[in-house]
C-alpha cells in the first residue's frame, strides 16, 4: 500500500475539517496550536485506508480458520525462538510486571509476527481519515489527540510516527492512548521507543498494560471442556460467570476428563456454537479481550501462549464445513431480533455479549439448542419469521 493517496483521490472535505473541527477539538485537549500546526500540516487522507478497514479479513474469517492462521506451526516454532533469543529480557519483563513470556510473545506474534510487519503508515494521517471517514470516529479521534500527545512530549516527531492501517504502533501494535498510559522505557533513554528493531519498550508496554488490568501469573486464561449429555447450553456466554464447584457438579470436565480445577469463577464459552470446541474461559481472558477487543482474537493469545508453554492443540474438532457469520450478518441478525422482541444492544458488526444473550433468548423460546451462535440456519429462520410476521 501507498505511504499516501494521490492527490486526485484527496477528500474535497478533508483538510478542512482538520483546520476547523479537528483544530478546535485538539486545542480544547490541551492540544498546543503550534504543535497542531505542525504536526498536521502535512497529513492526509488515506482512502487505501478506509477500504482496508472496510475489507478487514480477520473479522470475516470463522474462528477455526483464524486459528489456522493465528496458531500454525511456523507462528509456534518463531515463537519459541524468539522467546530463546530474548530470554533474559522475557525474563527481566516477568520479574517486574508478572506476566509469562509466553503470554507476552503470543501477543507479540499475532500482532506483528514477532516485529516482522510494524507498518510503516504515518499514523497522524491514517488517524485522521478514520476519524473522519472510517467506522469508529469518536474511538479513532481520540487516538489522534492522543497520538498529538506524543508528538508534544517529545517521545517523537510527528513524521516518526509511523503504524499499521489502524493507527497501532511498533512490535505490539500499541495504540497511541496505550503508550502514554502504559508506554515503558526500559533502558532508561527518556523515552519510549516502540518503532526501532529492538522490541524491549513494546514487550514491556504489553506487560504493563496486562499487569495494570489484572493480570494474574500462574493462573490461565481458560482451557477446553467436555460437556454432558445434559448441558445447560443457556448458560453460556462471556457475561454469566459461576464457580468452578458450580460447573463441576453441573458435570463439566477438562477435556482430559478431569474435575474442573478451582480458579474461582469462569464462564463456558462456545465460539462456534454447539458443535464446536466448548470453552471454559477465566479472569486472565477478560484481560485478554480488552487487548484485542474480539473474541477469536483473545483465544488465539490464549491458545498460541499455551502452545509456545509446549501444550497440545484442541482436542474437539471445529465445524469445518460451516460458514462464520459476517459483521453484516450480525447487523441483519440484531434488525431482526430487535424487531421479534430480543433486545440486542450492541450495534456493531461484532457478536457481543448483549446479542449472544438475545440470541438464546430467542433460541430457547423457539425449541432450539440456545448456544448463542448466529449460523446460517438461524439467520434463515429469523429472515423467514421476520417476514412472516410482516406478511
Amino acid at each position: 500500500m501507498e505511504d499516501a493517496a494521490p492527490e486526485t483521490r484527496q477528500d474535497a472535505g478533508f483538510r478542512s475539517w482538520i483546520d476547523t473541527t479537528i483544530r478546535d477539538r485538539a486545542l480544547s485537549r490541551m492540544i498546543r496550536p503550534r504543535v497542531f500546526n505542525e504536526a498536521m500540516h502535512n497529513v492526509r487522507f488515506l482512502p487505501d485506508v478506509i477500504d482496508l478497514q472496510a475489507r478487514n479479513r480477520s473479522a470475516r474469517l470463522a474462528v477455526w480458520d483464524y486459528l489456522d492462521i493465528a496458531v500454525s506451526a511456523e507462528r509456534i516454532k518463531n515463537g519459541r525462538q524468539a522467546i530463546r533469543r530474548h530470554r533474559d529480557l522475557f525474563v527481566s519483563i516477568e520479574r517486574s510486571f508478572g506476566v509469562e513470556p509466553e503470554v507476552i510473545a503470543a501477543i507479540w506474534g499475532l500482532e506483528t509476527g514477532y516485529g516482522a510487519a510494524r507498518g510503516g503508515l504515518p499514523v497522524l494521517s491514517t488517524l485522521a481519515t478514520l476519524a473522519y471517514k472510517g467506522q469508529r470516529p469518536a474511538f479513532h479521534e481520540d487516538e489522534l489527540i492522543a497520538a498529538l500527545r506524543i508528538v508534544q512530549s517529545g517521545h517523537r516527531m510527528a513524521e516518526d510516527l509511523r503504524g499499521t492501517w489502524s493507527g497501532a504502533m511498533g512490535h505490539g501494535n500499541i495504540l497511541p492512548s496505550a503508550l502514554l498510559d502504559f508506554g515503558q522505557d526500559v533502558a532508561g533513554k527518556g523515552h519510549v521507543d516502540v518503532w526501532g528493531k529492538d522490541p524491549a519498550d513494546s514487550l514491556a508496554t504489553i506487560a504493563h498494560y496486562l499487569a495494570k488490568h489484572g493480570w494474574r501469573r500462574g493462573q490461565p486464561w481458560g482451557y477446553e471442556l467436555r460437556l454432558p449429555d445434559d448441558f445447560d447450553f443457556a448458560t453460556t456466554g462471556t457475561e454469566q460467570a459461576f464457580p468452578s464447584g458450580t460447573w463441576d457438579a453441573c458435570g463439566l470436565r477438562t477435556a482430559e476428563g478431569a474435575r474442573i480445577p478451582d480458579y474461582g469463577s469462569g464462564s463456558v464459552i462456545l465460539p462456534a456454537g454447539a458443535e464446536g470446541v466448548p470453552l471454559m474461559v477465566l479472569r486472565n481472558f477478560h484481560i485478554l479481550l480488552r487487548y484485542g477487543r474480539r473474541l477469536p482474537f483473545a483465544i488465539a493469545i490464549g491458545h498460541l501462549a499455551d502452545r509456545l508453554g509446549g501444550a497440545k492443540g484442541f482436542v474437539a474438532g471445529w465445524p469445518q464445513d460451516a460458514s462464520a457469520p459476517s459483521p453484516d450478518d450480525l447487523h441483519e441478525a440484531r434488525i431482526h431480533l430487535n424487531a421479534l422482541g430480543f433486545t440486542t444492544l450492541e450495534v456493531t458488526g461484532t457478536l457481543g455479549p448483549g446479542t449472544a444473550r438475545a440470541v438464546r433468548d430467542y433460541q430457547s423460546s423457539r425449541g432450539l439448542v440456545p448456544d448463542g451462535y448466529v449460523s446460517d440456519s438461524l439467520l434463515a429462520r429469523l429472515r423467514d419469521e421476520r417476514s412472516q410476521g410482516q406478511a
